[in-house]
């Protein structure tokens, strides 16, 4: 395609590809233009300034609107812009995203209220069970039970569960209350345990907001840590009906969940896939993050290709690996803007890209007989609990709004990263289980029908108000590829919430008495050592029979000494950066 053609058929494109932001600049003042055109690679102008690294291209298109939360073959404008390296891009892309979002969701909630409506009034709990195939991991894996109230178009969610900050899982009892109005919505976060309230009014935008700039301490985070993409392939699932009984008298499974009589099938196929990028980060970042101790090895957490096999929601295949850099010859215009295959080649900085491929079985039970409407009364309180910054209630709503066999999920088990599990179990339906204020249900002929008291919506008097702008609340719908990693990072190096555990703490299913950090084989090989020369040399609290030469045994120490002066300076090292590195993910997540 000759340049003539290519600014006439991609004319924002071809003014960002030569970084002719001046014209760029006059050209996006035609409001006829189409923003968000795609070109031959499926990038908007934006997404392509972004990877070709043009800063002023890239804020002059977002002054002009351009949305910064577009995707291209799986990556984010803000994975691109951390990809990059480059600060100044990454500041501008977040502070329009985010002010993009606050947007869509000062306008989206109201239209999700005003659906609920004409529903009939409920109540239902969610238990959220999350659990992993790791060892030790499961046993501080925690649990949920969001609690779900709707009357009209107002809507009540308790939670005890806030998130997840690095090593530990952050608790506290809150209540989100959302109610609306038919041209607008009041959200309310309470806070019971510090007995305050925080008030938004989401209503129409009223002329120009400024964006909230991200903090210079959020930014280093993000471009200090690998950038992670991961997804359910939802188009390779598919459902088979489990069978039960005595082969030859096989028949179809049904179990009963809470009451009611489910037919239970399993979704196979079910991949996790999870990209990570590197180019970003330095030599000693890279190494940081492919150092793998024993611990990893031995759950099989290796970059290499393993062989498949079947496996269940607990104990998921092998990952399937592949780690590649891809680079080349520059890619020209004629080439870029044409339908050519680029053979692996691509414009910006040359990716360094692996992928897993984690396969799982996931298992579904559904009733025909639950008295609440998936479509019209569940769905809406998910899309609900996803402004509340709940990425794992994302993932089941993609899951379950996939094209089901007939009846309501009363439970599900999928994944959620590539070694937690979360089982969602929704009981206590119009409180008939267990007792529950402000619940009342009535009997009448041919139906049961559920009465929410008023006051079940009011703030508590004595609540403290401290006003709200829900801009600044730390939000994981976008951070969840900051919260794989760190949940990966702090379930594989430790076994509470400051332990470090190593293959011998797995094998022998107890915690580790001082941290302990292998980084190679040789540390391993130390380590047997050690354990070794326990059996022979004697100690304060232990004698021994054995006999042992004393040179042997004299040699020997020293070689421990001087294996474990080494084993501690090398240590020391990789905790420093491990602190440096722990720090900024910590303020990415408490920030953005």
């Amino acid at each position: 395609m000759d340049v003539e053609s290519i600014e006439k058929k991609y004319p924002l494109h071809w003014l960002v590809w030569n970084n002719s932001y001046e014209e760029l600049q006059e050209k996006l003042k035609n409001e006829a233009i189409d923003l968000e055109q795609l070109d031959p690679r499926g990038r908007t102008p934006l997404m392509l300034a972004v990877r070709l690294s043009h800063s002023q291209s890239v804020k002059a298109l977002l002054a002009a609107k351009c949305n910064a939360n577009a995707e291209c073959d799986g990556w984010s404008v803000v994975q691109e812009a951390v990809s990059s390296g480059d600060p100044e891009i990454l500041t501008a892309i977040l502070e329009v995203r985010d002010l993009q979002r606050h947007i869509q969701r000062v306008t989206h909630v109201p239209q999700l209220l005003q659906k609920l409506i004409e529903a009939p009034d409920f109540y239902i709990e969610m238990k959220w069970e999350f659990t992993s195939w790791v060892p030790l991991v499961s046993r501080f894996c925690p649990s949920d039970v969001y609690k779900v109230y709707k009357r009209g178009s107002n809507v009540r969610i308790d939670t005890t569960l806030l998130g997840f900050d690095y090593t530990t899982w952050q608790r506290g009892n809150r209540s989100y209350i959302f109610k609306g109005q038919s041209d607008s919505a009041t959200m309310i976060e309470v806070n019971h345990d510090a007995h305050e309230v925080s008030i938004e009014q989401l209503k129409g935008i009223e002329g120009e907001i400024t964006g909230i700039p991200p903090t210079r301490e959020s930014v280093s985070a993000r471009l200090n840590a690998p950038v992670t993409s991961n997804h359910i392939d939802m188009e390779k699932i598919s459902f088979e009906r489990n069978k039960s009984g005595i082969w030859g008298w096989r028949s179809e499974k049904s179990e009963d969940v809470n009451g009611y009589e489910c037919k239970v099938y399993a979704a196979s196929n079910v991949e996790f896939i999870t990209r990570t990028r590197t180019e970003h980060l330095s030599e000693s970042q890279a190494r940081l993050r492919h150092s793998r101790t024993p611990l990893q090895n031995f759950l099989g957490i290796a970059e290499e290709e393993c062989a498949s096999h079947d496996a269940s929601p607990s104990e998921p295949e092998p990952l399937l690996s592949v780690e590649n850099y891809v680079a080349g010859k520059p890619v020209t215009a004629d080439e870029y803007f044409s339908d050519i295959d680029l053979c692996g080649r691509d414009i910006g900085r040359p990716r360094k890209m692996s992928e897993k491929i984690q396969r799982f079985k996931a298992t579904l039970w559904l009733s025909e007989e639950f008295p609440i409407k998936l479509q019209e009364q569940v769905l809406p309180i998910l899309d609900l609990m996803s402004t509340m910054a709940s990425p794992h209630v994302s993932k089941l709503k993609d899951f379950i709004t996939m094209q089901l066999p007939s009846g309501f999920p009363i439970k599900v088990e999928i994944p959620l990263f590539n070694f937690l599990n979360a089982c969602v179990t929704f009981g206590n339906v119009f409180a008939l289980e267990t007792p529950v204020e402000h619940v009342t249900n009535i009997q009448e002929k041919d139906r049961l029908s559920c009465v929410i008291d008023d006051r079940c919506f009011d703030i508590p008097t004595n609540y403290v108000n401290k006003g709200g702008d829900y801009r600044r609340q730390l939000t994981f719908e976008d951070e969840d590829d900051l919260l794989q990693y760190a949940i990966q990072q702090s379930l594989i190096e430790t076994g509470s919430e400051s332990e470090q555990v190593d293959i011998w703490e797995a094998l022998k299913a107890r915690r580790p008495v001082t941290p302990n950090n292998f980084a190679d084989d040789d540390a391993q090989m130390q380590r047997v050592l050690q354990e070794s020369l326990y059996e022979y040399l004697p100690t304060s609290n232990q004698t021994t029979t054995t006999p042992v030469d004393d040179d042997l045994a004299l040699a020997l120490q020293l070689s421990v000494q001087l294996s474990a002066q080494e084993q501690s300076q090398r240590q020391q090292e990789l905790l420093r950066e491990e602190e440096m590195f722990e720090l900024a993910l910590k303020l990415s997540l408490e920030e953005k």
